[in-house]
C-alpha cells in the first residue's frame, strides 16, 4: 500500500478508536475526509480535514476533536510530529525513515508504481476521434485523438477494462458526396478530363488512388451508368479506403481503436427502432409538434407531428425530435440509438467531442440518462481547437493537402511524442497554440523538453558512474538526508495524482505533475553546481553516490510511468 492510502487507513483506525472510546458517535459519514499534501509545504508533509468534516455532525468542537485525533496520530512510528492549525486542520511531519521506506517502495513497484485496482470490475467505453470518413486526419482531429487515447490509458492504469471506440458516420449525406467525388476520380483514372472539381465535392488528391483502384476493378462499366447503379458500391469502397487511411494516420500517433462502429450497420440492424420502442414503452417518446422557430417564422414553416424524446425531463431546455418529417432519423435519433448500443457493453461511457458540439451535450446526456435509467456514468469531454503557429505566426496551409495541416505533416516534422505531450499540456477545454518552433525548443518553457531532459539526466548518471568506476550492487538509503528526501515527497504523490486524474477524466493532470516532478529534480541537480557535496555523483564517496543513484532512478521510474500513460516514450539521451 502506498503512502497516502496507508495514512488514510491509519486515520480510519484512529477514528474507530475514538468511536470505541465514546469521543465520536458511530455512523458518521467519512467520504469527505481527505489525506493530502498541505498547500503550504512549511506546514508539514501531510494534512487532513477529518476534524473539520466530523465536528459538526458529531456535535463537538473541531479544534478539540483535532487535538484528540492528533494525540492518536503522534503514536505512529512513521510520524515525526503532529500539529493542529486554525480551527482544526491537522498537519503531520513524517520521519526520514518513512520517506526512505517510500523510496524503496517506488523502486520495488517499478512499472506498476502509480497503478491501482480502484476501477477493477468496471468497463468503460471511450469514444474518440470519430471523424467523418471523408479524408485524411488533420489537426482538427489531433487533440481529441490524443486526449481520448491518453484518457483510455489512464483509466486502464487504475484497473478499468477500457473499450476504445470510433464511430463511423457512414450513413449520412457526406458519404454520398464522397462516393460522387470518387466516381469523378474513377472517370479521371480512365482518361477523362474532369476539369475543375465542382463545388460541394471533395477535391483532395488523396481520392485519386481509390478512383484508380475502382477503374482497375470495374473498367469503364460505371462511367455512363446512372448514379443509383454505382453509388452504393462506390460509397462502400470509398469508406473502406478512408478508414484504412484514418487507421494509418492514427497509428502515427500510436493510436489504435478496439472497435469501429458503423452508423450504417447500426441502422440496418434496427437499433434506432429498438431504442424508440424502448423509450415509447416508458412514455419517454411521444408524437408532438415542435414550437415555431424563435423570431420571424419562415413562410414555409408548418407544424408537423414528429416523434419527440422527452429531453426536458432530464435537464434539457426542449424536447428533441428523433425522426424527420420524411421518416428518416435525425442526427440525434441516430446518436441516441448508438449510445443505447454502447451502454449494452459498458458500465460507463465517455465521449470526446470538439467544442463546436457543446450545444448538443444536454440532449445526449438526457438520452443516456433515460436509456440507462441513470445507472451509467456518462461524461462528455469537450476539446477546444488548436491554433497552429510557426515562430509566432499562424499557419493556414499544408504542404501536403493544400488546405489543412494533416496529422502526418505534424508527426513527420516534430515526432509523435512531441505532438502527444504538447496536446496534454493544457486542460482539454482550454484554447491552446501549437507552435512548431517552440515545441522543439530546448528550454524550461517547453514542458516536453523539460520532462524528457530530466529522464535523460537520470540515464546519464549511470553512464558517468560507470566511467568513474562506481558500481552499486546495493544502496544504503540511510545516507540520504532530509534535502535528498524532499524529492521523494513529490514522487510519493504520483499514485494519488493518477487516481484523481482518472476519476476527473483529466489526463492533462499527469503532464502537469511530471513537469513539477521534473522541476524539483532539476533543482536538486542544479544545487550540485553551487555545492559539490549536493551532487548526485560524488566520486570520492561511492556509497553516497549509490544512494543518490537509487533516488534518481526512482524519479526516472515515475517519469517513465507517467509518460507511458500519456503514450510518450522516455528518452535516454537528448539530441
Amino acid at each position: 500500500m502506498t503512502l497516502y492510502p496507508r495514512f488514510a487507513a491509519h486515520l480510519g483506525a484512529v477514528l474507530d478508536r475514538l468511536i470505541e472510546q465514546g469521543t465520536l458517535p458511530a455512523g458518521l459519514e467519512r467520504r469527505a475526509i481527505t489525506v493530502e499534501p498541505p498547500r503550504d509545504p512549511s506546514h508539514g508533509d501531510l494534512a487532513t480535514n477529518a476534524a473539520m468534516v466530523l465536528a459538526k455532525p458529531a456535535g463537538t468542537n473541531p479544534r478539540a476533536l483535532a487535538e484528540a485525533i492528533a494525540a492518536e496520530l503522534r503514536a505512529l512510528e512513521e510520524v515525526e510530529s503532529v500539529s493542529v492549525a486554525g480551527p482544526g486542520f491537522i498537519n503531520l511531519t513524517l520521519t526520514d525513515a518513512t520517506w526512505r521506506g517510500e523510496l524503496q517502495a517506488i523502486r520495488d513497484a517499478g512499472d506498476a508504481f502509480g497503478r491501482s485496482d480502484a476501477g477493477v470490475g468496471t468497463t468503460v467505453n471511450i469514444e474518440y476521434v470519430s471523424a467523418n470518413p471523408t479524408g485524411p486526419m488533420h489537426m482538427g482531429h489531433c487533440r481529441g485523438a490524443v486526449v481520448g487515447d491518453a484518457l483510455a490509458s489512464l483509466l486502464e492504469a487504475v484497473g478499468h477494462r477500457v473499450i476504445r471506440e470510433y464511430y463511423v458516420n457512414d450513413a449520412g449525406g457526406q458519404v454520398d458526396t464522397l462516393a460522387r467525388s470518387v466516381h469523378l476520380r474513377y472517370r479521371e483514372a480512365l482518361g477523362e478530363d474532369i476539369g475543375e472539381i465542382a463545388e460541394g465535392l471533395y477535391p483532395g488528391e488523396y481520392l485519386k488512388p481509390i478512383g484508380a483502384q475502382l477503374a482497375a476493378e470495374h473498367g469503364d462499366r460505371f462511367v455512363k451508368e446512372p448514379e443509383q447503379e454505382w453509388l452504393v458500391p462506390f460509397r462502400q469502397a470509398a469508406v473502406a479506403a478512408m478508414l484504412e487511411l484514418i487507421r494509418a494516420d492514427l497509428a502515427l500517433l500510436g493510436i489504435h481503436h478496439d472497435v469501429f462502429a458503423s452508423e450504417a450497420e447500426l441502422q440496418a440492424a434496427g437499433k434506432p427502432e429498438a431504442a424508440e420502442a424502448w423509450l415509447r414503452a416508458r412514455d419517454l417518446v411521444y408524437d408532438g409538434v415542435l414550437e415555431a422557430p424563435k423570431g420571424e417564422t419562415p413562410e414555409d414553416w408548418e407544424p408537423t407531428p414528429l416523434p419527440l424524446f422527452r429531453s426536458t425531463r432530464f435537464g434539457d431546455d426542449q424536447d428533441r425530435p428523433i425522426r424527420k418529417s420524411n421518416g428518416q432519423w435525425t442526427y440525434f435519433g441516430a446518436d441516441l440509438a448508438y449510445h443505447f448500443q454502447k451502454a449494452e457493453r459498458a458500465d460507463q461511457l465517455i465521449d470526446i467531442w470538439g467544442a463546436d458540439h457543446a450545444g448538443t451535450v444536454k440532449r445526449i446526456v438526457a438520452a443516456v440518462t433515460a436509456l440507462t435509467e441513470g445507472r451509467t456514468r456518462f461524461d462528455v469531454k469537450l476539446v477546444q481547437m488548436v491554433r497552429l503557429m510557426r515562430a509566432g505566426d499562424p499557419i493556414k496551409m499544408s504542404k501536403r493537402s493544400g488546405n489543412f495541416v494533416t496529422i502526418a505533416d505534424m508527426v513527420g516534422e516534430v515526432g509523435k511524442d512531441v505532438v502527444r505531450f504538447t496536446m496534454l499540456t493544457r486542460k482539454a477545454d482550454a484554447q491552446m497554440d501549437f507552435d512548431f518552433a517552440k515545441v522543439v525548443e530546448a528550454s524550461k518553457d517547453n514542458p516536453v523538453f523539460y520532462v524528457q531532459y530530466a529522464h535523460a539526466r537520470v540515464a546519464s548518471l549511470h553512464r558517468r558512474a560507470s566511467e568513474a568506476q562506481i558500481a552499486c550492487p546495493d544502496a544504503d538509503l540511510s545516507l540520504l538526508d532530509t534535502a535528498d528526501l524532499a524529492l521523494v515527497q513529490r514522487a510519493a504523490q504520483f499514485p494519488r495524482v493518477v487516481e484523481a486524474a482518472a476519476f476527473a477524466r483529466e489526463p492533462h493532470r499527469i503532464a502537469f505533475y511530471l513537469y513539477d516532478l521534473a522541476a524539483e529534480f532539476h533543482a536538486a541537480w542544479n544545487a550540485g553546481n553551487d555545492d559539490p557535496a549536493r551532487r548526485f555523483l560524488v566520486p570520492d564517496d561511492p556509497a553516497l553516490t549509490c544512494a543518490r543513484l537509487f533516488l534518481a532512478d526512482a524519479i526516472g521510474q515515475i517519469i517513465r510511468n507517467g509518460l507511458a500513460i500519456m503514450g510518450v516514450e522516455a528518452v535516454e539521451e537528448m539530441h
